[in-house]
């Protein structure tokens, strides 16, 4: 019998573990969480709200059987958990060790970020103790969402047939619904900007204060810009375009809407099966590290194995420096996301990808060259002109060097060459034009916009934007308009009645807030049963004034009778959709038939 069994949470992964650590080690899988809040005690929440909010676990629904198998193996072996490699497979590992009945401050926890052989077997080599200040607050968060979900869905679901709320999908809810409001309440001005067009170049009108220009203003301007034009200024100066850092989750998924026209869970479930592994030349190898993380570091031997790739390949001048720069609340557990090797290229790999898996992990590889590649260089020539006391501007960029872009390169822009003059030169303009413009409204966010804003002001963790958009969508909240969130008439109502109820805790500010406090439990400064009394203690009275003020709207009626009581006939929903029934419900039981 194998002396040791791994468990992790993925058959996936399982499979290519075992691939490396030959038929001494047991590898399982979980299948993902295996215990959650039970749905007992008060309200539901499976909570004990007298005793420190303890809560109670059990077995989720359809596990009993692996969960059995699991024990069964785990006896007479040396088990080591395996789990993801943040603060949920932390969690998970918890639950897990708790049903195995394993020594909780025993070594028996193992991380790695990237499932190659060397990586698997040099974790194997240093397991620590579980982290309980990971568990606690992933705990925490669990709770704060089970109490928010369960009481705010419940409400409105009784109050304005609303399917659901959440903690971060509320907040996320309105800012979409804030921003169509803005976008309803937007005034169109009409202003005029003026072009001068001269033989080889066109130059804008430059506004002294920076203010809108009226028609007769314009019309003057135009007017008085005659020729000849003077030269009053040439700059020159030579401008760096610095690479962009290598990707986190939350620009992976903006990246891969923008350009290659995937959904955030699309883009997460492709990351995953190449971060799980695939089968080349006969061997399982993960190609990317760690798909969920919020930090752009790199590890020293990869930074180093990437600057001999691009001396070699590129010659030592594009050379970069390696950058880091580390974001406010950043859980900075693992490194950025990243090819676990550069010796696999995209093109090497084609053959063994699917077309979407090799546009991704291309997206990902290029990505990361460029970030510790040398910047772009460029040439830069402004020209001032002026007519009349009224000034005139031009810029030309050259590219001198191509550095990072010779790799990864999303701006297509073309050399602007302006002709060579001097300063104190007349020109002459071929012509002078006012051209009308009118303001736009704000525009809508599309799913990359709508991610960078989540992440922009601390809404949510990277692993949950693609969830929490998917759930928008599916409780038709929003609806997909032109690529982009237009809010549904039930998604507006939702977000107004929150936000006229509960605006103390549905907002940004006091969501990112709560990522911070759950930060600091995991650091082990804060305490997490502190953090949901005092959350439980201000929310319930909330819940209870909207219990009895927010109006009740009833079904909406179809204008027909019904056919066994005479009753309007009415529209209802149920978790299989809407459905036309006798209002009379429930003495009368009637239901229209498609």
């Amino acid at each position: 019998m194998s002396k040791k069994l791994i468990i992790v949470e993925s058959p996936s992964k399982s499979k290519t573990i075992a691939s490396y650590v030959g038929n001494d080690v047991l590898v399982l899988s979980s299948k993902g969480h295996v215990r959650d809040l039970s749905t007992s005690g008060v309200d539901g929440l499976g909570l004990d709200i007298h005793d420190h909010f303890k809560p109670k676990y059990v077995l989720i629904k359809g596990k009993q059987a692996l969960v059995k198998e699991l024990v069964s193996k785990a006896k007479g072996r040396d088990v080591l958990i395996a789990t993801d490699p943040d603060r949920e497979g932390e969690a998970i590992g918890w639950h897990l060790a708790e049903i195995l009945g394993l020594d909780q401050q025993a070594s028996n926890r193992i991380v790695f970020r990237e499932i190659t052989k060397q990586a698997v077997l040099e974790a194997m080599n240093h397991p620590r103790p579980l982290d309980q200040h990971l568990v606690y607050s992933q705990e925490a968060r669990r709770i704060l969402d089970r109490i928010i979900g369960f009481k705010l869905s419940k409400l409105l679901q009784s109050k304005i047939k609303s399917k659901s709320a959440g903690r971060v999908q509320s907040v996320a809810l309105k800012l979409i619904v804030d921003l169509e409001k803005e976008i309803e309440a937007f005034i169109p001005e009409t202003y005029y900007e003026i072009e001068a067009h001269f033989p080889h170049f066109v130059a804008d009108y430059i506004i002294p204060e920076k203010k809108r220009l009226t028609k007769e203003e314009a019309d003057l301007i135009q007017r008085e810009s005659i020729n000849p034009f003077m030269v009053k200024d040439i700059q020159t100066r030579e401008s760096k375009r610095q690479p962009k850092a290598p990707f986190i989750t939350s620009t992976l998924q903006q990246d891969a809407s923008s350009n290659l026209g995937m959904s955030a869970t699309r883009a997460m479930m492709i990351a995953q099966a190449l971060y799980e592994g695939k089968e080349i030349h006969g061997e399982l190898i993960g190609l990317i590290t760690y798909m969920r993380t919020d930090s752009n570091r790199l590890a020293d031997p990869f930074v180093q194995e990437a600057k001999h790739h691009i001396e070699t390949y590129y010659g030592a001048k594009y050379l970069g420096k390696y950058n880091v720069s580390t974001k406010a609340n950043a859980q900075d557990a693992h490194e950025a996301i990243r090819p676990t090797s550069l010796e696999r290229t995209p093109e090497s790999l084609e053959p063994y990808l699917s077309k979407e898996e090799f546009k991704l992990y291309k997206r990902i590889y290029t990505r990361t060259v460029a970030s510790l590649m040398a910047p772009a260089i460029f040439d830069m020539t402004k020209i001032t002109l002026e007519s009349h006391g009224h000034v005139y501007q031009v810029e030309g960029s050259v590219l001198k060097f191509d550095g990072h872009l010779k790799v990864y390169n999303d701006q297509k822009s073309k050399d602007k060459i302006l002709p060579q003059c001097s300063v104190g030169q007349t020109i002459n303009a071929k012509d002078v034009l006012s051209i009308e413009k009118v303001t736009t409204p704000p525009t809508r966010y599309s799913e990359a916009t709508l991610i960078k804003e989540l992440e922009a002001q601390g809404i949510g963790r990277p692993s949950t934007y693609a969830q929490i958009i998917q759930t928008l969508r599916h409780r038709d909240y929003v609806e997909v308009e032109d690529k982009r969130f237009k809010p549904t008439k039930q998604g507006r109502l939702t977000s107004e009645q929150l936000d006229l109820f509960f605006n103390k805790i549905i907002n940004v500010e006091y969501t990112s807030k709560m990522e911070t406090v759950l930060d600091e439990i995991a650091d082990g400064k804060q305490k997490g049963s502190h953090l949901i009394s005092r959350f439980y203690h201000s929310f319930i009275p909330m819940v209870e004034v909207a219990e009895k003020e927010m109006k009740k709207i009833g079904p909406k009626e179809t204008g027909e009778l019904c056919p066994l009581c005479g009753k309007p006939l009415v529209i209802r929903r149920s978790k299989y959709g809407e459905f036309t029934a006798c209002s009379g419900f429930p003495s009368c039981k009637y239901v229209k038939k498609d």
